[in-house]
């Protein structure tokens, strides 16, 4: 092991696709209140801020709509219940995590997701290899604040000397870079190369092996 002992990854578009599921979710709330239905192109490009904000673009005028918060509540009941209809982890994705835990890496997730998906989802596919999840909840600033984070940091009992962040959007860049810590975007995710060049990402990752490359050379 290099400079790195601990790895926090993001969730969605990184860790797990859950971008079928959050489509129809958006698109069931929508359907109920007959609404125009999103694309799931659309919808790839509302994800990472929080499901708010995803609900804030989804819905037609956003809060101003009278019905905003309804939807919005439905939207968060129905992924409740679905949010693992279709999702599933990238192909390399538990192969690349057996490795780091071989090589005594601690790991970490950090998401804008509900704070009780994060969990429910992280039992199911990593619970063998992460040892906290965190997502959005009250208290704790979501990303790009890097208080999601220091939190996992904390209760990894880690340094973020020790940390590298690896996530797939302009959000987790400037997550990592609010928490003064490198960060890895992976382009099997939500966003293009171009577009996370134009904001500054400097470290890529084609495919999960990438990561363990780049790690172990450390």
């Amino acid at each position: 092991m290099g400079r790195y002992k601990t790895v926090i990854f993001d969730l969605d578009g990184t860790l797990l696709d859950t971008l079928e599921d959050l489509t129809d979710a958006v698109n069931y709330a929508l359907e109920a209140y007959k609404m125009p239905l999103r694309t799931i192109e659309e919808v790839r490009n509302f994800v990472g801020n929080g499901v708010r904000k995803l609900m804030l673009q989804a819905v037609p005028d956003g809060e101003k709509n009278p019905s905003f918060e309804e939807i919005f509540s439905l939207f968060k009941e129905y992924y409740g219940e679905h949010c693992n209809d279709k999702t599933g982890p990238y192909k390399g994705i538990l192969e690349l995590m057996e490795e780091l835990r071989k090589q005594g890496y601690v790991m970490g997730i950090v998401s804008n997701k509900i704070d009780s998906a994060v969990k429910e989802l992280n039992s199911m596919y990593f619970a063998d290899y992460i040892q906290v999840a965190i997502g959005e909840k009250e208290g704790v600033q979501r990303k790009p604040a890097p208080d999601t984070v220091f939190a996992a940091l904390q209760e990894l009992d880690m340094e973020k000397e020790t940390a590298i962040y690896i996530g797939d959007s302009e959000v987790d860049l400037a997550t990592a870079r609010n928490a003064g810590i490198p960060c890895i975007s992976v382009l099997w995710g939500f966003r293009e190369r171009e577009f996370l060049e134009e904001c500054g990402a400097d470290m890529f990752a084609e495919t999960p092996k990438d990561v363990s490359d780049f790690l172990f050379c450390k």
